[in-house]
């Protein structure tokens, strides 16, 4: 009989089927909570006839709308490590009937503005405890196959983990079995994990399971990343410039006031100039000039190598940040004139954050594949951002890149939807600010 050594943490897994996973179950749910309950609510307070009005049957159709792409932009950022449903629920929905309103309006159409209201409120509490019963609900475990490289597996938090002993399938029908595949395992194993993909079970080489898990990729072989290339997904690279210059082209007028007002404020606070330029390095390795607000004294020039590294790092409690300086760097608002270097084609909106000349120069002779980051635009925000925060020592610099390979790898529409969900509250809550 095969004995299982467990390594427990806090994270849950799926076991097996669950109703609650079903999409279609927690849409209609869904649906019910953010169109029925509110159109018996809105007939309740006004009267029973109204739910044959046109006014009502627009806002129950847009509700409707509202909520199905809400669901769907879930659905979509939760498969990435670290999503946390909870944390995009409001992100979600509230863009969602954000925009339905703003149509609605820009289309003149008639429609109840306290229906909207009741049934934006109702699909959030709905939400809520809809997948808070699913996280409840879904515990499980993952069986280790015990050779290879398989210690990296256990630096997630919040994994259950059972390592096997010998090469017997588990009983548990539903069991997720991980091994490391590039491994040179004996027949017994080998007929094993053959035999249990054969029975439906999943079975996971380690690295795609750790990234999963960690939202981080150790690079090992410079052609990893989704589509086996060196290149991130060319079509969408080109969407999502057509994309940003149009936001940025929107942005820039929205933006003017705010920029004028921090500027004036950060005059009056310290001497010196409002706008603070450095050079960055940046896409495919070209340097650039990056704008920010200064959020610093000014201070010379230094020279050498060495010098103008040390001038670059930003430390904790920094005695350099100047009093509206260390605001606009917890709410991240410093980075705001970057809008124009995307405007410029020199930076994206989400991306790997670029780095000062020096630092990148000294991080591509002590990190290995570092350079490798430069294959896309940098990033106002980014994974390794929202995810990590701050960063000065070499050590952290690994990690961060860690994250920033994983965003390479996976480079879609929907992690950078969730890139930007994270980063509003990543702005308010000043987290990795320094």
């Amino acid at each position: 009989m095969c004995v299982l050594m467990r390594v427990e943490r806090s994270v849950r897994t799926r076991r097996g089927p669950n109703i609650l996973d079903a999409g279609a179950v927690q849409l209609a749910a869904l649906l019910i909570a953010g169109v029925v309950i509110p159109g018996a609510v809105t007939a309740a307070l006004l009267r029973w006839s109204v739910v044959t009005e046109p006014q009502f049957q627009t806002s129950a159709l847009s509700a409707a709308v509202a909520i199905a792409a809400g669901f769907v932009l879930i659905r979509k950022v939760i498969a990435y490590p670290g999503a946390g449903v909870f944390g995009v629920l409001l992100p979600s929905f509230g863009t969602a009937f954000g925009v339905m309103t703003a149509v609605l309006l820009g289309l003149r159409a008639d429609y109840s503005g306290v229906f909207l209201s009741v049934s934006a409120l109702s699909v959030l509490a709905g939400a809520f405890i809809l997948f808070l019963l699913r996280e409840r609900s879904s515990r499980a475990h993952f069986y280790v196959v015990p050779h290879g490289r398989i210690d990296a597996l256990f630096e997630a938090d919040g994994v259950d983990w059972s390592v096997m002993d010998c090469p017997e399938i588990p009983a548990d029908r539903h069991a997720v079995i991980v091994a490391d595949l590039r491994h040179n395992h004996d027949d017994a194993w080998e007929r094993m994990l053959a035999e249990a993909a054969i029975r439906g079970h999943a079975v996971y080489h380690t690295k795609q399971v750790s990234e999963s898990l960690t939202g981080r990729v150790a690079i090992e072989h410079l052609s990893e990343n989704s589509f086996g290339s060196l290149l991130p997904d060319l079509a969408y690279r080109r969407i999502k410039r057509v994309i940003e210059v149009a936001a940025a082209l929107v942005l820039m007028p929205i933006l003017a006031m705010p920029v004028a007002a921090i500027a004036l404020a950060i005059r009056l606070d310290s001497a010196g100039p409002a706008f603070f330029v450095q050079e960055r390095v940046g896409h495919r390795g070209r340097v650039f000039r990056m704008f920010k607000f200064r959020t610093m004294r000014p201070r010379e020039a230094v020279r050498g190598t060495a010098a103008a590294r040390d001038d670059a790092v930003t430390l904790t409690e920094d005695a350099r940040i100047t009093r509206v300086g260390r605001t606009l760097r917890r709410l991240r608002l410093d980075e705001l004139p970057q809008v124009l270097n995307v405007l410029r084609g020199e930076m994206s909106f989400i991306g790997p954050r670029p780095e000062a000349v020096a630092l990148s120069h000294w991080y591509e002779t002590e990190i290995p594949f570092y350079r490798y980051r430069h294959i896309v635009r940098p990033g106002i925000t980014g994974w390794a951002q929202v995810r990590q925060g701050h960063v000065a020592g070499l050590s952290e610099v690994d990690l961060k890149l860690n994250f920033d390979f994983y965003y390479i790898k996976n480079y879609s529409l929907w992690l950078d939807v969730l890139i930007a969900l994270r980063t509003v509250p990543t702005m308010l809550s000043g987290f990795g600010a320094k």
